[in-house]
């Protein structure tokens, strides 16, 4: 069996029926993407960080606008601190570089203000998701190039968790939000993470229009999929995908303090309209 049909059988369940597909280095190296939650401690080569976030700037970018912002995360302090923060996860302390990824307006906003320009247009909802997107497009840029130096990555969304906090911490000023993290490291050679299934394609692919009934059958066969999945790596997940999917969901307190965003949100000096 060929590396490309070992990797679409293990993203897809081995019981799938496969796409096929083309296939080129840049290909496997995508389908080979897991999340890598423990780290050596081994540092980076010089010049690591700066490689990724010249990768992270290739990205789109809406309007070129470029309202996004990294912040970097060496210090093993900080790196303690954010991870209590973010739920004590114990890999954002064990990596040696942690990346927080801003949505960031103030920026822009400074630049109008320089030229004596109104930035109206800043307060208004679609920025805030432009830079988000943003801030989301150049982050996948640098994991993509993170992961073809050999290095693993996790994103961290419960950076959410106590946004003013993280905002503190790393000395953000008004509208400029962190939307999530991201641990870069060497993965630990002792600890190799499975590839994680995901839905068939005929649950999220859609032809010139959307139907919704028509994925039933397809997520029934991905709660099969993952509830072997669930069993095979010892995860202490109950159900299958869509029972954990459900109740993730099924009131605001699920959420942890992210219930809270609107408020966070507006604390951190965005005005959104």
């Amino acid at each position: 069996m060929s590396e490309a049909l070992n990797l679409l059988k293990a993203r897809y369940g081995r019981e799938e029926t496969v796409p096929g597909i083309s296939w080129n280095p840049v290909l496997e190296k995508l389908l080979s993407h897991r999340s890598v939650r423990a780290y050596s401690s081994e540092p980076l080569p010089s010049g690591t960080l700066e490689t990724l976030v010249a990768a992270a700037q290739s990205a789109a970018s809406s309007s070129n606008l470029q309202l996004w912002s990294v912040v970097a995360v060496e210090d093993a302090e900080r790196r303690q601190r954010l991870s209590v923060l973010a739920g004590d996860q114990a890999h954002i302390r064990q990596a040696p570089l942690f990346l927080a990824w801003l949505a960031d307006l103030a920026r822009l906003r400074r630049v109008a203000a320089q030229r004596d320009i109104p930035a109206e247009g800043l307060d208004y909802f679609e920025m805030f998701v432009m830079a988000t997107v943003d801030a989301t497009l150049a982050a996948q840029n640098a994991v993509i190039a993170a992961e073809s130096l050999g290095l693993g990555t996790v994103y961290i969304g419960a950076l959410r968790n106590h946004p003013e906090k993280v905002a503190d911490e790393l000395n953000l000023p008004e509208s400029v939000f962190p939307v999530f993290g991201l641990v870069v490291g060497y993965p630990d050679p002792q600890v190799t993470p499975a590839i994680k299934p995901r839905l068939p394609q005929d649950a999220v692919l859609h032809r010139e229009t959307y139907t919704l009934e028509s994925q039933d059958d397809a997520v029934r066969r991905y709660d099969r999929i993952m509830a072997a999945f669930y069993a095979e790596q010892d995860m202490a997940t109950p159900g299958d995908w869509s029972e954990h999917s459900a109740r993730r969901v099924s009131g605001p307190e699920k959420l942890a303090s992210r219930a809270r965003l609107k408020e966070a949100v507006n604390a951190l000096g965005f005005k959104l309209r």
